[in-house]
């Protein structure tokens, strides 16, 4: 992806101010000349397809959370992983008249209709984390993520060169067109089978009661890659549990799935770097309102992909402690 040198210039900088604790530090002690930036009264919606306790959007939220103080400005944030929840949520925003709404599109043509009604009442919206094919057209100013299926082969590349020819990728959101394009970029480098095996991430015990008789029936899987951290616990009790010599490797961080990675029990994680995914879409529709500055010249931002493996966990353990990766 092509940027120009401005943009790569405010990206390097939000990304410092993004990834670390001491970024976040920084952005609470900024000078008021950039928390007078916009007006007391912009508020801006977060609305989310995340599931009740999953701790990757909590990440989201820090991020999001965060570049609200630096600007001061009211950023709100709801998720919910029902499309038809969510699309409410999306017309409820747009009926307070927010200043902006990022959300994520995991379903994206279930959230046209109200994504419309947003850019129509002429509301800024950004999309994050998925959706990226759909954001341009439904009227979203940029998106911010990573492409789902570049990772899925970066994940495949790997599993490829640790011996893994027979893989199952564990899906975890029914319906979430990100998680299928990253199984299907797997599929394109790893050079073997790629099984889809579909589970619910709030039921963790069935994920790993299901990855266990998977592994139990099925020999020749030597690989399992979890699209989600609580997911790859699970899996990583799985492959335990089934007395498996499979490798696991994971997308997404928490700190349980970094401490995995430190004690050899996960190969490695994709990192995506969540926490961008709520702090840039802040920054840019501050931007966008006191300056009219659009960001990506029409192409998504890429926050990702990143690798976490054991020669970097220590660096990012701390991170992740902190909710910032």
């Amino acid at each position: 992806m092509r940027r120009t040198p401005i943009v790569l210039a405010l990206l390097g900088a939000l990304t410092v101010a993004g990834c670390s604790s001491a970024g976040r530090q920084s952005a609470q002690s900024a000078p008021a000349s950039s928390a007078a930036a916009a007006p007391a009264s912009a508020t801006y919606a977060v609305i989310t397809h995340a599931s009740p306790g999953d701790s990757f959007w909590d990440v989201v939220k820090n991020g999001a959370e965060a570049a609200g103080k630096q600007y001061g400005v009211k950023v709100t944030y709801q998720g919910d992983g029902d499309p038809a929840k969510q699309s409410q949520l999306i017309d409820q925003a747009v009926s307070e008249k927010v200043d902006g709404i990022v959300v994520s599109m995991a379903n994206p043509d279930a959230l046209k209709e109200a994504i419309g009604k947003a850019v129509t009442a002429k509301i800024p919206v950004i999309t994050i984390n998925s959706g990226a094919d759909s954001s341009k057209a439904f009227g979203a100013i940029t998106h911010v993520g990573q492409s789902e299926e570049v990772a899925g082969r970066g994940a495949g590349e790997q599993l490829k060169a640790a011996g893994v020819t027979k893989l199952l990728c564990v899906i975890h959101e029914a319906g979430n067109v990100g998680l299928d394009q990253r199984c299907k970029g797997a599929e394109q480098t790893l050079g073997g089978t790629v099984e889809r095996l579909q589970v619910d991430v709030s039921n963790l015990a069935d994920v790993t009661s299901k990855v266990t008789a998977k592994l139990q029936s099925d020999k020749q899987v030597n690989g399992v890659l979890a699209l989600n951290p609580a997911v790859a616990v699970a899996a990583r009790d799985a492959v335990k549990d089934a007395g498996s010599q499979a490798k696991l490797a994971t997308f997404d961080l928490s700190a349980d799935v970094v401490s995995a990675i430190k004690d050899g029990e996960i190969l490695f994680a994709v990192d995506q770097q969540q926490y961008l995914q709520g702090y840039l879409p802040i920054t840019f529709l501050n931007l966008y309102k006191d300056n009219l500055n659009t960001v990506g010249g029409g192409l998504p931002v890429n926050t990702g992909p990143g690798f976490v493996t054991k020669d970097n966990a220590d660096q990012v353990a701390k991170l992740a402690e902190a909710g910032t990766r």
